[in-house]
């Protein structure tokens, strides 16, 4: 479990009720979908107390401290946006499927969340799924209306069609190409994203692990779709451990990574792998973009996805997971990422 800053909620909360609470809608023969009351805090400060804008390459836009009186709210381990910046899909990893809206401001930052739905993940026989161990969902990807799904402690990559108000069991599983006995216990596939189609990678399907380390200490991963299918492994940077990633439009791969003591408490980082270094056999590395610790406005970040804004701006949002502790928070952060 991650913990993080207790104190660093606000006393005053400028909360907007974004979606009334109603009675679950069940789906036919599957679990019931729960529309979820969000209260969204707007977070105008990335550096707390500071007002700066740009954190290397990085300008930060806004964010969002969400909660909710649900039980089943948090534990954000995943998500994507469907339509860039507004209507998105994600994973929880107490095992629930959410789907919902951020809404934006005349500013062009985020300013709430609106239409939010949980459904807890089924089985076979459309029974939901109680153990957590089989439901433990890490990575998501998404393209045309199919979900790929990476799954740790019970180690699976799988995919589901997309029906957001009726998802059913996954109706194909993929081999991840990494020998299952490499894959570390609650370190497995936390990233799983699609390249871009019209790049060196040709749409491929990566997937990178949290932490399941080589004989040298690198990172295990692999292309498991696509025409250029192999295994590789990622330079495990200091005491960081993979949480999520994208592909950018160059062909780089974005990483989000995570590091966590109990002297300095939690960090972030993005790193920015060579997409020329994601391939066959290879170390895949690449810089660090930014790096932030407890005095900025983070938690346990799990998700991430890379947009492009109606502007022409390349975008990254975050998310973070709670882990159903009141010591941690359920964050959303966005960011303009500048290239060169």
């Amino acid at each position: 479990m991650i913990f993080s800053r207790g104190g660093s909620r606000r006393t005053v909360f400028a909360c907007a009720l974004v979606c009334a609470a109603a009675s679950p809608v069940f789906a036919e023969g599957g679990a019931p979908v729960e529309t979820i009351e969000i209260a969204a805090r707007p977070i105008a400060e990335f550096h707390i107390g500071r007002d700066r804008k740009q954190f290397g390459p990085l300008e930060f836009v806004g964010g969002l401290e969400m909660t909710s009186p649900s039980r089943d709210f948090g534990a954000l381990s995943a998500f994507r946006f469907l339509k860039s910046g507004s209507d998105f899909i994600g994973l929880a990893d107490t095992g629930f499927w959410f789907f919902g809206t951020i809404a934006h401001d005349a500013d062009k930052r985020p300013s709430g969340v609106s239409n939010f739905r949980m459904q807890q993940m089924v089985d076979a026989s459309g029974q939901p799924i109680d153990k957590k161990w089989q439901v433990d969902a890490e990575g998501l990807a998404v393209k045309d209306g199919i979900a790929t799904v990476g799954f740790e402690r019970e180690q699976r990559v799988v995919q589901f069609k997309i029906e957001p108000d009726n998802m059913k069991a996954p109706f194909k599983s993929l081999d991840y190409l990494v020998p299952a006995w490499e894959l570390r216990q609650n370190r497995g596939f936390e990233t799983v994203t699609h390249a871009n189609a019209y790049g060196q990678h040709e749409g491929g399907l990566v997937v990178v692990s949290e932490k399941s380390l080589d004989k040298v200490g690198n990172i295990y991963a692999a292309i498991i779709e696509g025409p250029r299918k192999g295994v590789f492994t990622v330079k495990r940077n200091g005491d960081f451990d993979i949480t999520d990633g994208a592909f950018l439009p160059d062909g780089d791969l974005l990483l989000l990574e995570r590091s966590f003591s109990m002297a300095r408490g939690v960090k972030m980082r993005l790193r920015r792998i060579y997409g020329e270094s994601v391939e066959k056999g290879a170390v895949a590395d690449g810089p660090v973009l930014m790096e932030a610790d407890m005095g900025y406005q983070i938690d346990n970040m799990e998700g991430l996805d890379v947009w492009t804004r109606d502007d022409g701006a390349l975008m990254v949002s975050l998310v973070s997971d709670d882990n159903h502790s009141i010591l941690q928070r359920n964050l959303y952060l966005e960011f303009i990422l500048h290239q060169d």
